[in-house]
């Protein structure tokens, strides 16, 4: 019990950094006030996670530990559901609707493409 706390432990801190990384890196190529940062990590996050499971399934890897470092621990902070939620409220308040319309549509879409792609080149 104690190994699996401390394996979640430290995938949720190499999930946390590379997350501000990347947003911080990908937040330069932003328009229109779009969240590219956040977007960019979320699509990644979604990849990362549809990877990760197929790997599981196709390899048979059944170490729990494994399996809690790189979903519950590095995809579980790497992503950024609340930031996510917070940034559209922010642009609908602020009056940016499309933006805010495109940038929830496009995450929710885009998302489930890329965590169906990682499970399509682990199981192709």
């Amino acid at each position: 019990m104690f190994f699996n706390i401390l394996m979640i432990g430290l995938g949720s801190c190499c999930g946390g950094v590379l997350r501000w990384l990347l947003s911080q890196y990908f937040q330069r190529f932003s328009f229109y006030n779009y969240p590219m940062g956040t977007f960019v990590v979320n699509i990644l996050g979604c990849f990362f996670i549809g990877l990760f499971y197929a790997l599981f399934e196709k390899y048979n890897i059944g170490n729990q530990s494994i399996r809690l470092f790189l979903t519950v621990g590095f995809c579980g902070s790497f992503t950024t559901f609340s930031t996510f939620i917070n940034e559209n409220v922010g642009l609908f308040q602020n009056d940016n609707y499309i933006v805010s319309l495109v940038y929830l549509s496009s995450s929710i879409l885009v998302g489930i493409a890329a965590l169906l792609f990682g499970m399509y080149l682990i199981r192709s």
